[in-house]
């Protein structure tokens, strides 16, 4: 095959899978409705400056990718296809910047087999299919890194102090993307790569200085006119919640010290096992100078994520999804040794990949055979709320399970592609294989997951779409009334008050969702009429009359 073509396929590949059915499924809380309702806010009140859920300062996160999301939804619409949008661009991007990385340090075929082992990763490629925040983050981190790595190793002049501006730039971007986070991680980063050089001079004040400006000056296009416009207010809630994601679990995401451990290496199959050989291993003699120097900073990279963010009181899973970077390049590390005859593939390798292929096929067979047969599993169910949840009528065609049985064939057959020393084929069958099993299991399955755990709640919030109604939920929080209702600014300012609208004197008719295991927190409120259960949630009616009664 002709090399020149790769980026051509890289990039057609990354369409094809990243963009269609973006709005196949509805958004899920919290994260991806958040984000969502955030830029759906934006332009309906037309203040782009300012984050906002419920139309309150929202200081959690920065807006550039709300601002993303918001260019999106100008173009698409207000929907889900255009809340993930923006991911599935920065997933194309992703990709063909680690192809021309790994064509730079290395030649063309490694950088098709970097670019392919992320995109051939479960939580990888998920996360491009999503609505989050994190590719965008990530992606920024991982340029301000590279970009830094190239400045230290230039000889000091032009070439280093271009690289120390990009570098700056890219890190201000990410810190304008999900907050100074970004800039603790590279600062830790360069700080270690330092003490293995015995604190020796690495850079030129000169580029240290480039660095800084760039990122204050990215980050100033929005902190400064915020402060200007809002005082210190904002910005000092802004700042108060990041560290308390640092000291504290927030929102109950708490988890053991492994957590992320754990995560990774479950949800970055494969790359998560085929990475195992490099990312323990002393000797890099195989590597060129130019390789070691890049691998040790990947090192860091990922030691410096996954150590943080298990240091980190709250746990969530994609916090520690910037590993992704570096794993993925371990892993084609390894691989491209293999294909050149510069290492050998262990059979505990072989044994670990089945194991854990035939672990992932078995769950997806199984999630879509309990649904269509719930009547045999729910015996076995102790939650209340997930026995009602399965109750929801969803309409099963009866194939789903075949593509767990496809993609454990596929793991089969690769693992004797590679016994037969077939290595380049083989991994590129592996990547395609769990691509397309992601890519049709979003479709054919997921949307039928998301029918019994949200998806009677959703729609009703759509149905009543454009009343001149409240509508709360009492017992859970969940941000899906604010984007499918789709409140809009202005109003009375008590609308955000639950106990006012469940007890107070309300001005307008307010429909109320809870969830059938909280049903006793209606109890007793009489002007309260009951109008339905649809799977695990009970809907309720407060009229105006009931409170002039």
């Amino acid at each position: 095959m002709n090399k020149k073509i790769y980026p051509f396929i890289i990039g057609a590949t990354a369409f094809l899978f990243f963009i269609p059915f973006l709005g196949s499924v509805h958004l899920f809380d919290w994260d991806e409705i958040n984000f969502a309702e955030s830029a759906r806010e934006m332009i309906v009140s037309g203040n782009f400056s300012r984050v906002q859920i419920d139309f309150h300062p929202f200081w959690e996160k920065p807006p550039l990718f709300f601002w993303m999301q918001v260019l999106s939804m100008k173009a698409f619409g207000i929907n889900e296809f255009a809340a993930r949008f923006p991911n599935a661009v920065i997933g194309i991007f992703t990709l063909l910047t680690l192809y021309f990385t790994g064509k730079r340090l290395y030649d063309e075929k490694f950088g098709l087999i970097w670019a392919l082992a992320y995109m051939g990763s479960f939580l990888p490629f998920l996360y491009f299919k999503s609505g989050i925040i994190d590719p965008f983050f990530n992606f920024f981190i991982f340029l301000s890194v590279i970009f830094l790595a190239r400045s230290i190793r230039e000889k000091p002049g032009r070439d280093a102090s271009k690289y120390a501006l990009f570098s700056g730039i890219s890190i201000g971007l990410a810190t304008l993307t999900k907050g100074p986070v970004g800039l603790l991680i590279a600062g830790i980063s360069v700080l270690i790569y330092w003490a293995t050089m015995k604190f020796k001079k690495i850079s030129a004040w000169k580029n240290v200085l480039i660095f800084s400006l760039a990122c204050l000056v990215i980050t100033s296009l929005w902190f400064v006119p915020e402060m200007i416009n809002n005082g210190f207010w904002f910005i000092n809630e802004f700042v108060k919640y990041q560290a308390n994601l640092f000291l504290k679990p927030v929102a109950g995401h708490s988890g053991p010290i492994y957590y992320h451990f754990l995560i990774v290496f479950l949800g970055c199959f494969p790359i998560s096992i085929l990475a195992l050989p490099v990312l323990f291993r002393k000797n890099t003699a195989s590597a060129d100078e130019e390789g070691k120097y890049f691998l040790k900073w990947m090192l860091i990279l990922f030691w410096v994520v996954m150590i943080l963010f298990s240091i980190v009181k709250t746990k969530i899973v994609h916090y520690s999804s910037l590993s992704y970077f570096p794993l993925s390049y371990f892993a084609a590390f390894f691989l491209y040794e293999l294909i050149n005859g510069r290492n050998t593939f262990k059979k505990y390798l072989i044994w670990m990949l089945l194991a854990a292929g035939t672990i992932f096929s078995i769950i997806l067979i199984c999630v879509p055979l309990i649904a269509r047969y719930k009547d045999i599993v729910s015996p076995y169910i102790k939650d209340r709320f997930a026995i009602d949840c399965l109750n929801t009528p969803v309409n099963w065609n009866g194939y789903e399970f075949l593509i767990g049985v496809a993609f454990l064939l596929c793991v089969v057959v690769t693992l004797l592609m590679i016994r037969r020393k077939y290595f380049f084929s083989g991994v590129i069958t592996l990547f395609y294989a769990t691509a397309f099993c992601i890519f049709f299991y979003l479709k054919a399955v997921v949307p039928k997951i998301e029918g019994y755990s949200q998806g009677a709640a959703i729609n009703f919030y759509k149905s009543i779409s454009g009343k001149d109604v409240y509508v709360t939920t009492i017992g859970f929080y969940s941000y899906a009334p604010y984007f499918y209702f789709g409140e809009m600014p202005g109003g009375n300012a008590e609308r955000s008050n639950k106990e006012w609208l469940l007890n107070g004197d309300i001005d307008k008719p307010v429909y109320i969702i809870t969830q059938t295991t909280k049903k006793k927190l209606l109890d007793g409120h009489t002007d309260c009429s009951f109008l339905k259960q649809e799977g695990g949630f009970l809907f309720y009616y407060r009229s105006v009359k009931s409170v002039n009664k």
